[in-house]
């Protein structure tokens, strides 16, 4: 009997013949502000490392990114940056708040939805909204802190950003032609009625281990136009090419 190429896929990668699941979405939505990165002295578990360190300071246990992709160790991962030419920081992962700066514990404030995805990770399919103007970072947290449990979160929408469709659709797609072949691509459509800039920005990088580990060889990735070689000593070698906009 015929059975489906996903049905395929999983049995050679439970038999062993193909690594199917080795790439798929293991990337964290959020490594700032967990229990996992916590090196406080006070035992704040969840406020030690907030979203305004994470842009600045290197993870231990994990990495994040916007419709992330990577091994399932983590040693190299994949990820979405945009920039809408308002805001004073880069849009490569999710806004959010600790335990103590939201009003009902910490909370992811952004728009974003998983769309579609097979066992093995051959397809996955993800879409994230950006707002054009400037992103509301200061007011979702002061007007967050400034309300007490008895009252309702203040969200993303509540900004008013989105009234007038001023906003970026960004599908990200992923598809494996095989194991260790693995195409991104990047949609994006203005939802708004003006023109207006977009700036896109796949990320690639290697999880930091060397810095708490000085034993370990630190990874290697190397620009040559449109591609970027990489050379890293658990995985071995990779190479990211980019077809043009």
């Amino acid at each position: 009997m015929k059975i489906s190429a996903e049905k395929q896929r999983l049995a050679d990668d439970s038999a062993g013949k193909a690594n199917w699941r080795r790439w798929g979405p293991y990337l964290s939505e959020r490594q700032w502000g967990t229990v996992r990165e916590d090196y406080s002295a006070w035992g704040g578990a969840w406020d030690y490392l907030p979203h305004d360190h994470a842009r600045s300071r290197a993870y231990r246990w994990g990495e994040d990114g916007i419709a992330g992709f990577s091994d399932d160790q983590q040693f190299l991962c994949l990820s979405l940056a945009l920039w809408n030419g308002e805001d004073a920081i880069l849009k490569e992962r999710l806004f959010g708040l600790t335990n103590t700066e939201g009003n009902h514990g910490e909370d992811v404030k952004e728009l974003y939805y998983y769309l579609d995805a097979t066992p093995s990770h051959s397809y996955l399919k993800m879409l994230y909204k950006y707002p054009q103007a400037a992103y509301p970072y200061s007011q979702l947290l002061e007007e967050n802190r400034r309300r007490g449990p008895e009252h309702p979160e203040y969200e993303l929408l509540d900004t008013g950003l989105f009234d007038d469709d001023r906003y970026f659709d960004a599908f990200v797609e992923y598809a494996k032609a095989s194991p260790d072949d693995v195409l991104m691509q990047i949609t994006v459509h203005n939802r708004g009625p003006d023109s207006a800039p977009l700036t896109l920005l796949p990320q690639l990088c290697c999880r930091n281990i060397w810095s708490c580990k000085p034993d370990v060889v630190k990874p290697m990735l190397t620009g040559r136009q449109d591609t970027v070689e990489v050379q890293h000593p658990q995985l071995g070698e990779f190479r990211l090419d980019f077809d043009c906009a």
